[in-house]
């Protein structure tokens, strides 16, 4: 005899309740106020993909099953227990807070089910980001491999789904410092800058229907008069003749100018005036961040709607230009801005690479705005793309690093080193990878202003050659590099790094001079310090009283500069 209906949903809920009550964060010295909040129920349950939303998803974040074995041990027939997604192996709010070595694999899994309404669509499960390498299967099927530690990445797998539950199985390796894959600041064993290592899982994982043609990407571009906007779908699975659709609307300071709609084929950029009675659109400024949402809809023939996605852009310029005194700027939308902020690394004393929750992620960029800055630099991380969806809201220019690999962390620091000693072809073909990956997951938000491909010495290879490439395949963007460290003469920038500082080269003729890092000034406070007897800072205070002496004397001393 089955139970009704309304006791079997019952039993799954209290089933799941008890579950969920069986978790609880692994110890760490420090723990935020968002994390405290932390729950399977609730973690990262927010749309992860803002620059490009659909109706029909669903998130898979939550309690998984893990092991982690020997690096050549097969899948695991017994689980060592059950891991937080999206948070990874070492953290304490994964529930695991274990190290996990490259002689080692971490394994995870779980049951999902498609909902009904899915059925005739094809199925992507996608990964906002995996550290390192990723191999997954559905149902015993190998579905595909992804190596790679920032960038999102998807896999098809309708043809592996079943009508009931079905088992998804993910093994991941991790070299950590052992390899020379971009990876910033992991260490394996961390010490004053140095941060602990990310195994596994550290973004959302989630799935979503799609017709057999669909949208893949939406980038825009603004003419450098502001009169008109350039979008450029790309798609997989569409055809000539398809076309698309396309609604742009004011979603912020709107001031009532309604909407307007474009149409091409498919595969044809379509450039867009502003709303009918406007002379141009709005210009995107950190004072007064402007967006304009938008609507792509794909259509085959005169009946079949494809895709219907959703989205929203800015209209701004970046460029070089010089000010009334002859000397180079940065620009935005053709005018000179001071950008002052933070070298933003991002790291959770909880979550690790991962921020607690979407409010903790928001909460530093409301701060920072409120502090007046202007601007962040992004450093040696690539953020969950909501972070940057914030920025656009928020009006924070952003200076995105790509994350450095290197063998040895005090390579750079040996007076004889070479940048190419420890990159052979194998190692430069997955840092250009990793790099297009990151330009191009990143280039539809109007916040990044800045590229860094390089920061210092840190597993610098080919450089001026790699600035160059950046250069042309993303014009609409500054590229500083290398950000401090020996300047090769190429990038729009020739930037300093001095600590505590400040100091700056001297101003040029076909470049800009910025300061990049200073400062550096530490104040330990008991109770909000990870290690109490390893607290980094180029200068450290006793007292809040010294800490705000110092920072002013900083600033005082940067206004000639």
């Amino acid at each position: 005899m089955s139970l009704p209906r309304i006791a079997a949903l019952f039993v799954l809920a209290f089933w799941t309740s008890a579950q969920a009550a069986e978790w609880k964060p692994a110890p760490s010295p420090l723990m935020t106020k968002w994390g405290k909040k932390v729950t399977p129920a609730n973690a990262w349950q927010e749309y992860p993909r803002p620059q490009m939303v659909r109706k029909d998803w669903q998130n898979l974040n939550g309690l998984w099953d893990y092991a982690i074995t020997k690096k050549d041990a097969p899948k695991p027939e017994k689980w060592d227990g059950e891991i937080l997604v999206p948070f990874c192996a070492e953290s304490a709010l994964s529930g695991v807070g274990k190290p996990v070595t490259p002689e080692q694999n971490l394994w995870y899994r779980r049951t999902v089910e498609v909902p009904e309404g899915w059925k005739g669509k094809r199925v992507l499960l996608h990964f906002g980001a995996v550290d390192w390498q990723a191999d997954v299967s559905v149902n015993g099927k190998e579905i595909g491999t992804h190596k790679g530690g920032s960038d999102p990445f998807s896999f098809e797998i309708t043809d592996a789904l079943k009508a009931s539950k079905n088992e998804l199985i993910m093994k991941v390796w991790d070299p950590t410092d052992t390899g020379s894959q971009p990876r910033g600041k992991q260490k394996l064993k961390p010490e004053g800058i140095w941060y602990t290592p990310v195994t596994g899982i550290w973004q959302t994982v989630w799935m979503e229907p799609v017709a057999d043609g669909y949208v893949t990407s939406i980038r825009t571009e603004t003419a450098a008069d502001r009169k008109s906007v350039t979008f450029t779908v790309d798609g997989l699975n569409l055809k000539e003749g398809d076309t698309f659709d396309i609604w742009a609307e004011m979603e912020r300071g709107s001031g009532g100018e309604g909407g307007y709609m474009g149409r091409t084929e498919f595969g044809k950029p379509v450039a867009l005036g502003p709303p009918p009675g406007v002379q141009e659109w709005k210009a995107w400024t950190p004072d007064e961040p402007r967006l304009y949402k938008v609507r792509v809809v794909v259509h085959r023939g005169k009946t079949d709607t494809l895709d219907t996605v959703e989205s929203y852009f800015a209209v701004r310029t970046v460029g070089v230009g010089k000010d009334e005194a002859g000397i180079p700027r940065m620009m935005l939308n053709n005018k000179p801005v001071f950008q002052v902020g933070p070298l933003d690394q991002g790291w959770w004393p909880d979550g690790l690479l991962t921020p607690p929750s979407d409010a903790a992620m928001k909460y530093d960029l409301e701060v920072l705005k409120k502090l007046g800055f202007n601007m962040l630099r992004k450093h040696i991380k690539v953020e969950p793309a909501r972070f940057y969806r914030h920025c656009d809201e928020l009006g924070l220019l952003v200076w995105q690093d790509m994350p450095s690999g290197f063998l040895d962390p005090k390579q750079f620091v040996q007076p004889n080193w070479k940048e190419d000693a420890v990159f052979g072809a194998a190692e430069k073909k997955q840092f250009r990878a990793e790099l297009k990956a990151l330009i191009d997951h990143q280039r539809g938000f109007a916040c990044i202003v800045v590229w860094v491909p390089f920061n210092e010495g840190w597993g610098q290879h080919d450089t001026n050659e790699i600035l160059k490439w950046v250069k042309e395949y993303d014009p609409t963007r500054l590229v500083n590099g290398p950000s401090g460290w020996t300047d090769r003469g190429y990038g729009d920038m020739k930037d300093m790094h001095n600590y505590p500082g400040p100091g700056m080269f001297p101003a040029m003729k076909d470049r800009i001079s910025v300061l990049g890092e200073f400062g550096g000034l530490g104040l330990p406070i008991k109770d909000h310090l990870w290690k109490d007897k390893d607290n980094w800072g180029y200068q450290n205070f006793k007292t809040t009283e010294d800490l705000r002496t110092n920072y002013h004397r900083l600033m005082l001393r940067m206004h000639p500069l």
